[in-house]
């Protein structure tokens, strides 16, 4: 598949083409021009949102405008990191409240790098302020924001990529063309996907006052407020549901959003889900150290299952996903993927991650990079900004990122509820199950208004 379709009326910019070609993916995928500078912003200069940011100004001639975090300690350092990567050597302008942000700038491109609560509220705003959008996924912490979300990229025809970067990984994006499009497969009838990574926090901090850089008021916004017990933003936060959708909503979306996009998969039919704390009981994270979770297709089988305990039932593979076809099978990771045919005299595939750290040697340097990860993230920004200069949809839409995000919110609402559940997406409810269907949105707290698709 060919993401990068050139624009034409762009060749004739010469200084800018020549700023694109210098970012052409690796794998050689097609090219693009973007036709201008894009005013950029980010909201949550943590880890991965200064992650996507530093990728996009490697790929595209940008402005960043602003920068946007309730962490005065954290925006500061992000700024400066910023101004050292800009060639101008220019600090954006810095905000502790992107209304405020977004109402004093004109911005094409918002990137939003906050935990999962805030992505809706964050998203939409952008949107309604004119701006193309970025989210980190899971798109939403319920699905009927979720839902809002897709219907403000509609209304205010907005370009909207998720964070789901597997399906712009270059050696996922050879397996499916190579493996699952040519049909070596076969017919594709069970999915396994799994992380098995000891990832889940187990601390137990003690309540503490909020540090004066830190509005922490502002941080948990329609959340739940907890009492403070340390740096919520500095992973912290993903122990609690209260931010988020523990593992399944965190490393389970990319799965199985990558076997959508490879067997091009809709809504499920039916979810199921059980599981709990089993193991670690010890700590104050209410998140599941051990689930299960079935989304079930026609003639198709998809299962998940995690555990922050004990070992992987494939070492190999910790955190991936496996196609089984009666002609052969693909098991796929961050890493690399290996086709396993069932006729021995078949050849076996086999690829690895493609790294770029001679063509961008400022990825050896920059902490915490995800070195295997960053040739996807630049890939799917170039898509994202493909996508907003031909007004299409990106590989990975918020459409598509509604679906697995919210497949996988209500895995966890079926294992509380401990039944299957049935989502009717044009009803926007759980089929004969009334319970479950209040559980589709979750109450906001104080004043925040919980976003709904006919209010945008």
């Amino acid at each position: 598949m060919n993401d990068f379709a050139i624009n034409r009326r762009t060749l004739i910019k010469g200084a800018t083409a020549t700023f694109a070609l210098a970012a052409l993916h690796a794998s050689g995928m097609g090219m693009f021009y973007p036709s201008k500078t894009y005013r950029v912003a980010l909201i949550g200069t943590g880890w991965y949102g200064k992650s996507d940011l530093f990728r996009l100004i490697q790929v595209a001639p940008v402005n960043v405008v602003a920068l946007c975090d309730v962490d005065k300690k954290q925006l500061a350092e992000a700024a400066k990191m910023v101004s050292q990567r800009l060639k101008t050597g220019k600090t954006p302008k810095l905000y502790n409240d992107y209304r405020k942000m977004l109402a004093e700038n004109e911005l094409d491109v918002v990137l939003i790098g906050t935990p999962d609560h805030w992505h809706a509220l964050t998203a939409i705003d952008a949107m309604k302020a004119g701006a193309h959008v970025y989210v980190q996924k899971p798109i939403s912490v319920d699905v009927i924001e979720g839902e809002a979300m897709v219907a403000a990229a509609r209304k205010y025809n907005r370009v909207v990529q998720v964070g789901t970067q597997r399906r712009s990984t270059p050696h996922l994006v050879d397996a499916k063309q190579k493996i699952v499009d040519t049909g070596l497969l076969g017919k594709v009838s069970h999915v396994e996907m799994c992380c098995y990574y000891h990832m889940r926090n187990n601390k137990n901090p003690s309540t503490q006052p909020v540090p004066e850089f830190l509005d922490y008021e502002m941080w948990t916004g329609p959340a739940p407020l907890r009492p403070y017990d340390g740096l919520p933003h500095v992973g912290w936060w993903r122990a609690f549901m209260e931010y988020g959708n523990g593992i399944v909503g965190d490393m389970c979306i990319h799965m199985f959003d990558a076997v959508r996009w490879m067997l091009d998969l809709g809504w499920p039919k039916k979810i199921s889900s059980t599981g709990g704390i089993y193991v670690q009981k010890e700590a104050k994270s209410n998140i599941s150290d051990t689930q299960s979770a079935l989304f079930e297709y026609e003639d198709l089988n998809c299962i998940w299952q995690h555990r922050t305990w004990g070992t992987p039932a494939d070492p190999d593979y910790p955190w991936a996903f496996k196609i089984y076809g009666d002609k052969g099978t693909l098991k796929g990771d961050v890493y690399k993927y290996d086709f396993v045919p069932v006729d021995q005299k078949e050849q076996k595939i086999h690829q690895d991650v493609v790294y770029e750290k001679e063509k961008y040697p400022e990825d050896v340097t920059e902490p915490r990079i995800e070195l295997h990860t960053a040739p996807a993230t630049r890939k799917h920004l170039l898509n994202f900004l493909n996508a907003i200069e031909n007004n299409s949809r990106p590989v990975a839409d918020i459409e598509q990122g509604h679906i697995s995000t919210a497949s996988c919110i209500m895995a966890n609402m079926s294992m509380k509820l401990g039944r299957p559940l049935v989502y009717d997406p044009q009803k926007r409810e759980i089929a004969g199950d009334a319970e479950a269907t209040k559980l589709l949105q979750r109450p906001y707290r104080g004043e925040w208004k919980h976003p709904k698709r006919e209010d945008v």
